[in-house]
Order: structure tokens, then sequence, then C-alpha cells
């Protein structure tokens, strides 16, 4: 019978350490925002006891799912440079003259149902590619920052939207509302059908690409490579890594995964894209994924957290609460979390420093004590 490789073993220490800094998180978060609930005179206890039972309902669960699906893709975007070490604040922008050109060709063509989604989305990633691949190349070809480009970069496609979309350009005129023509119904994305309101089908898009992002990042050469970049430059340019190419390569497909964060919206429920297009997710894609430490689950979970904050959000205002508490609670979630795993970061690099210590003292001893006898 042939020898079976051995088991790894379970390193308990680390095991313990990756559960106690989400566990560390959420303590504090609940004690620091029960101490705010407190201090505005509110019963923090009933407040929670509304949030969990009004979040729970089953017409609830679908809002938050839905709600999650752009929060997730926009936390992917973000996570990307993230993990090279560079801050893309751009990805607002990126999703909104992403979802805006789409717009505009979707409801330009008249091809097959099939067809015209995957032109729609094809366009949006292409956009999205090329408005966060500008941010990349000046900062490999002029030392650019990424986080002053993007920014600059949000700022220039929303004043590129704004110019376009005026009756008589790209859009047209509903009632009091502006927006581009719509796309035809043969070309909706799918939804999936539930007890309640259905489940935006876009859903399984965002599944695939956070597969996608774990199995490029963590799982091929690239991703080690990529990685290697974000820990450090110089390593990565001894070990033979082209760092300014890596540079673009991970803005450019930041940059692809924004241009789909505005798609649930614009192929699931708007089916153009107006003034009333919701802003803002990209930012929110930034908390998430710093929420989720850049791990794909992890992100999943806080994209679901933050819909299920929001959604519960309006129902504490309905209760009498004040209409900033949610807002509140998101902030204070988010730094406990960056805080509390730094905190073990931290203790367990000492602990670790410890323990070789210990060993190599051991082995001193060891051989002080043979070369006595």
């Amino acid at each position: 019978m042939a020898d079976r490789p051995p088991r790894k073993k379970i390193d308990k220490d680390k095991l313990l350490l990756a559960v106690a800094a989400p566990v560390l998180a959420i303590v504090a978060a609940l004690a620091i925002t029960s101490v705010i609930f407190l201090t505005t005179g509110d019963d923090p206890f009933r407040a929670f006891s509304i949030m969990v039972d009004y979040g729970s309902k089953s017409d609830s669960q679908v809002v938050i799912i839905n709600k999650a699906i752009p929060y997730f893709l926009s936390a992917l975007a973000v996570a990307i440079g993230f993990r090279m070490n560079l801050f893309n604040i751009g990805v607002d922008g990126q999703y909104r003259i992403a979802a805006f050109f789409a717009a505009v060709v979707g409801g330009a063509l008249a091809l097959p149902g099939f067809l015209q989604i995957a032109v729609v989305m094809i366009v949006a990633m292409l956009v999205g590619a090329v408005w966060s691949g500008i941010a990349g190349l000046l900062k490999t070809t002029r030392g650019v920052s990424e986080v002053i480009s993007t920014i600059m970069l949000n700022s220039i496609a929303a004043a590129i939207i704004g110019y376009f979309l005026h009756e008589g350009r790209l859009a047209v005129r509903d009632g009091n509302l502006i927006h581009t023509e719509p796309i035809p119904e043969a070309a909706h994305f799918f939804s999936i059908p539930t007890q309640e309101d259905p489940v935006n089908g876009f859903i399984v898009v965002a599944v695939v690409v956070g597969f996608l992002y774990w199995y490029l990042l963590g799982r091929t050469r690239f991703g080690f490579d990529l990685r290697t970049v974000g820990r450090s430059e110089e390593a990565a340019r001894a070990s033979g890594v082209g760092v300014k190419r890596m540079v673009v390569t991970s803005m450019v497909l930041s940059g692809v995964v924004a241009g789909l964060v505005g798609m649930p919206t614009l192929l699931g429920e708007s089916y153009n894209y107006g003034t009333d297009f919701p802003t803002g997710i990209g930012f929110t894609g930034i908390a998430i994924a710093l929420l989720g430490r850049n791990n794909a689950v992890g992100m999943a979970l806080g994209a679901l957290l933050w819909g299920f904050l929001e959604r519960t959000g309006g129902r504490l205002e309905f209760e009498g609460y004040a209409q900033e508490i949610v807002g509140v609670m998101q902030g204070v979630i988010v730094l406990c979390v960056v805080i509390a795993y730094e905190l073990v970061r931290r203790y367990g690099l000492k602990a670790q420093q410890r323990k070789v210590g210990e060993q190599l003292a051991a082995e001193a001893r060891t051989d002080k004590a043979e070369v006595s006898a």
C-alpha cells in the first residue's frame, strides 16, 4: 500500500488569531455603537432588536442582496489596486462614465437580447478600463500619484456626463427627467424569482467575478507578481517583474471590474442612465474592501452587512432614531475592523518573534551543553 502524504497540521495559533480579529472588531463596534445610542438618550438594545427583526424578513433579505451586488463589485475593483498597494479612489467616476456610455450604446442598438447585453457589458468594461488606465499611465510615465489622478478623473467624468446628459445631445427628456434612450426590453437582464421581489440576476456575474478575482490573484503567477510588486517593488524588479507594466495592468483590471458596478442598475432596474442614477458606490467599495480585508468572501459578507445597515437604517428612522445613526455605525464598524486587525497582526508578530527567540535560546543552551560535555 502506497504511503499517504502527511497531512498538514493546523496552526492553532494562526487560526486563533484569524478568529480573534473579527470577534474583537464586532465586540468593539457593538460597544461603541451602544455608547453612541446611550449618549443620544436612545435604548441600544431596542435599536439592535429592531434591526435584526426587520432585516431578517424575507422582503428585506431580497433588498439587502440586491443592494450588496454593486457594493461587492465595487469592493473587488478597489481591492485589485489595494493588493498592489495602489489606492484607486476613482472607481466612482469609472463606473459612472462606463454606465453612461454603455447606456448610450445600449439605447442606440437593436440587437438580439443576449448579444445586446454582451455589447453593453463589454462597452462598460472597456470604458472603465480606459478611464482607470489613464491613472496607471500617469503614474508610470510622469510619477503622478494615483490618488490625485483618480480624484481628478472623477471630476472630469462627472463633467463629461453632465455635458452629454442634455436633451438634444445624448439624452432625451421624459417629463421632468432627463436620461439616455431606454435599452430595449429584450436586452433587460434576467431576474431570479422569489416569494417576494425578484433577486437581480447580476448576482451570478458578481459570483463569477469574485471567483476570478480569488483565482487570478491567489492561484496564478500573475497574481503572485502583482502581490510581490505591492509588497516590495525592488524585490519584484530583482526577480524580473516589470513593475511599470504591472501597475498599468492592475489599474486596467480594476477599471474593468469598476465598469460592471453600474450594470445591475442599468440592465436590471433603470434600463437607462439618468440624473437619478446612483452615485457614491465607488466610495462605499473602499470601505467594504477595508472591511473584507481584500478577501473575496470577506468583501461579500461586508457588502451584505452594508446592505443590511442601509435597509434597517430606514426602519430605525421610522421608529424615531436619528437619521445619521446608520452612517455613524458604518464608520465605527470600518474603523473597528481596521484597528482590530492591526492590533491582532502586531500581537501575532510579537508572539512569533518571541517564539523564535525562545527556540534560538534553547538551541544555544543545547550547543553550550554539548561543548561542555
